[in-house]
């Protein structure tokens, strides 16, 4: 290596201390092609969670909803089961749906030529359907997409065949708070939707994910967050350890921008989850995180290679959310923490081209365990 260039991913690896370990090299967060990828192995392959159950209160109520290169209708049939269809008509592949959330009161019509479905995807009617009496309206219905409610949210699969529910979401919570019954007393699914804040982040998918699994920049960044929990100034974040919960200080009150009081305690919540919190990465794009009176619940929605939709919702005891109870100061302290992270994760965007990363960086001890992620990354897109 002469002099002024710069060195190699091997001269790199070979010169390693062992404290330090490799990155994923920086074209993994700005090609189109590896997005693509992603797009086809990671995300239209596995559980995808796509809507909060609430959204959808009644029947013909709808969202559309895209995952990896699909637009996905989901809605609430006539006996209460949430459906999910790819939002193509079946006629001439018209987009049945181009509004992001609507109520519909009998069926789906697309547009174009009137071919219209029921909420169960099936088809009903078009122009000249009765003349046509070959057609199968089954067999002609919408394409349905595999759905599983879980936590109060929907998660969707496109595949044929999709992976163990069990194996992957609950998995990955299991494996996080050493068993899935850990999240059981916060009891997800019959919290509120308090606050919800969406996030227009200028930034890859993993830059994200990267940064919610590791605290080596808490002390640095998150002046709130490490006030109320003072050892993630000493860089270690909770998942760095199986089942623990990072305790809050002793003078913090409660999960509030200023450590005041929080808000009353859910009642499943176990002493020894009481002044602790805990977040859980659910690969590909939901962090959860739980505190004793309340859960953040982010979704992230792809939709660049350097462009990522951040979904965050604020779930609390029904009571709370109906009686207007001031939940500013809750709120505040994780949307601070949001607004600092993802400025840091366009801050690292902006480098991911330059030939100074074109072989990555490096992994500090307190961040070892991202190189898992980075290699469930690369097997699944070969």
């Amino acid at each position: 290596m002469t002099t002024g260039e710069l060195p190699t991913a091997q001269e790199q690896a070979g010169d390693l201390p062992e404290s330090l370990r490799e990155t994923l090299s920086g074209h993994y967060y700005t090609d189109p092609e590896i997005f693509r990828l992603e797009q086809e192995h990671i995300f239209e392959a596995g559980w995808f969670c796509a809507v909060l159950s609430a959204d959808l209160a009644k029947p013909g109520q709808f969202e559309t909803v895209q995952i990896g290169r699909e637009s996905v209708l989901v809605t609430r049939g006539r006996n209460g089961a949430i459906k999910a269809f790819l939002n193509v008509c079946r006629h001439r592949g018209a987009r049945l749906c181009t509004e992001e959330k609507g109520e519909v009161r009998r069926s789906f019509q697309c547009p174009y030529h009137a071919w219209t479905y029921s909420f169960d995807g099936a088809l009903i009617a078009a122009p000249n359907l009765g003349a046509m009496e070959d057609i199968d309206r089954t067999q002609y219905g919408l394409h349905q997409v595999h759905v599983r409610e879980w936590l109060g949210y929907v998660w969707l699969c496109l595949a044929e065949e999709p992976p163990s529910f069990e194996d992957t979401v609950i998995g990955d919570v299991s494996a996080r708070l050493g068993t899935p019954d850990a999240i059981v007393g916060y009891q997800v699914a019959d919290l509120k939707l308090g606050r919800r804040i969406e996030y227009d982040v200028k930034a890859n998918w993993k830059q994200i994910v990267e940064n919610f699994m590791e605290c080596y920049h808490c002390a640095t960044i998150h002046p709130e967050l490490t006030e109320v929990l003072p050892e993630f100034a000493d860089g270690l974040a909770a998942q760095y350890f199986v089942g623990h919960g990072a305790e809050f200080g002793e003078d913090v009150q409660g999960f509030t921008v200023d450590g005041s009081e929080g808000l009353e305690k859910l009642p499943g919540v176990s002493e020894e989850q009481d002044r602790r919190y805990y977040a859980i990465t659910v690969r590909p794009q939901v962090f959860i995180n739980l505190v004793p009176d309340h859960v953040v619940f982010h979704r992230m929605f792809p939709l660049t290679a350097e462009r990522t939709l951040v979904r965050c919702d604020w779930l609390y005891l029904p009571d709370v959310v109906d009686s207007g109870t001031d939940i500013d100061r809750s709120v505040e302290l994780f949307h601070r923490v949001n607004q600092q992270d993802f400025d840091a994760c366009e801050r690292c965007q902006l480098a991911m081209d330059s030939r100074a990363y074109a072989d990555g960086g490096v992994l500090v001890p307190s961040e070892h365990h991202i190189s898992e992620f980075h290699d469930w990354v690369r097997e699944r897109i070969g």
